[in-house]
């Protein structure tokens, strides 16, 4: 029987999930097919997930906190940092992992030796980083906003600030981590803050893909090298991947037919 996967979002159009997933299982002859549901009440996940007869799902912004609270069981990072990105049905259980953070090591690589970030934004995908980095014993400062949302990061990081009480420092790499930049032409905080970032950091990425956000403009006009949020999408996707189709494929295998995708 063919397993039906899917991506949960609002927004999810642009969401290149399916393509990616979907490029795997037909090219490596495996039995499923991945879908997008554009999802407007993150507490009707569950309901919806079991309706449909799902095998599996990813879920993106802004219902990553609500996909824990609709997991039966949570198991390994997502239980550090109660975000979910991936669901697995085993057996009528919805089970939860976060694949996140650990694609998102594999995407900054390339930048070499990370020492301090700076994270923008206070959501799901700001808490799974900013836990993933403190494991690695890198300083880590979260900029958001508000204050309510950083009650979390309070323990976890070395400094939180808001707009109004931000004291720029030096740091090795940059992450916006909102949606600014995705369906519109907004910055993640005030131009004259992000300025000040932006001229005293080495890197900068973009949790965003597919589009040169208004972020990553600012960053190339500088001269600062930057990624948007592909080898993220790539990394946490093949991770995903695995977990659906639990062994039955090799990891090399979903890597090759993944990374295709993204040229069609």
């Amino acid at each position: 029987m063919k397993k039906l996967f899917a991506i949960f979002g609002d927004p999810v159009s642009h969401s290149r999930s399916p393509l990616m997933h979907n490029s795997v299982f037909k090219n490596l002859n495996f039995s499923a097919c991945y879908t997008r549901v554009h999802l407007l009440d993150g507490s009707k996940l569950k309901e919806t997930f079991l309706d449909l007869g799902l095998s599996g799902a990813n879920i993106t912004v802004p219902h990553k906190e609500a996909a824990y609270k609709a997991c039966d069981e949570v198991r390994g990072f997502a239980k550090i940092v109660g975000v979910v990105n991936t669901i697995i049905n085993e057996n009528g259980m919805l089970i939860g992992y976060n694949t996140d953070a650990d694609g998102f090591m594999f995407a900054i690589k390339e930048f070499g030796d990370v020492k301090s970030v700076l994270i923008l934004g206070a959501g799901g995908t700001a808490k799974a980083l900013a836990s993933r980095f403190v494991q690695d014993n890198i300083e880590v400062t979260v900029l958001n906003r508000s204050a309510s949302r950083l009650e979390y990061f309070k323990n976890l990081v070395s400094t939180c600030s808001t707009w109004d009480d931000f004291e720029v420092k030096r740091y090795d790499l940059v992450i916006n981590t909102t949606s600014a930049g995705l369906k519109d032409e907004e910055l993640p905080a005030p131009k004259d803050i992000i300025e000040k970032v932006l001229n005293n950091t080495s890197f900068v990425a973009d949790a965003i893909y597919g589009k040169l956000t208004p972020f990553l403009k600012l960053a190339h006009e500088k001269n600062i090298i930057y990624k948007d949020g592909a080898d993220m999408l790539l990394g946490q996707g093949v991770l995903a991947n695995e977990l659906f189709v639990n062994g039955e494929l090799k990891t090399e295998d979903i890597k090759t037919y993944m990374s295709k995708s993204f040229k069609l």
